[in-house]
């Protein structure tokens, strides 16, 4: 039995190093969900951009109600909780909108808007992943 999770208690070695494999994965994993969003993002920049050259509204409405629908049922076939997936979509979604709000304001007055993803550094704290 495992006394303590600081890693400097009485632990079994094989547990020790069972533990070990397992963040080690939960880290490359962390890593890949890391860099798929800011692939994402790039993606929502763009879109941005493109809605904002044509005057189109930064949200629709529509197709997040699609997304959070295929989102859901991705989440099922996966055994995920389809509740946290939704909110996990919900949170991108709002950040995405922000984005694109800002991304029209400035296409609006004729400035330069960045292109830099969400969580822009120093903008709050960054949760640390449980493991």
């Amino acid at each position: 039995m495992t006394i303590s999770n600081t890693g400097t208690g009485n632990v079994d070695p094989a547990v020790r190093a069972e533990l070990t494999r397992l963040r080690d994965s939960i880290d490359n994993i962390d890593a890949a969900v890391v860099h798929m969003l800011a692939e994402r993002f790039k993606c929502t920049q763009q879109v941005g951009h493109l809605k904002a050259a044509h005057q189109l509204p930064p949200a629709d409405p529509d197709r997040e109600a699609r997304q959070i629908a295929r989102l859901r049922g991705l989440a099922e076939s996966a055994k995920l909780d389809p509740a946290f997936a939704e909110k996990f979509l919900n949170f991108i979604v709002a950040e995405v909108i922000r984005h694109h709000e800002r991304i029209a304001e400035d296409a609006a007055n004729g400035t330069s808007a960045a292109t830099a993803g969400p969580a822009v550094s120093g903008s709050g704290p960054t949760p640390r992943p449980a493991h």
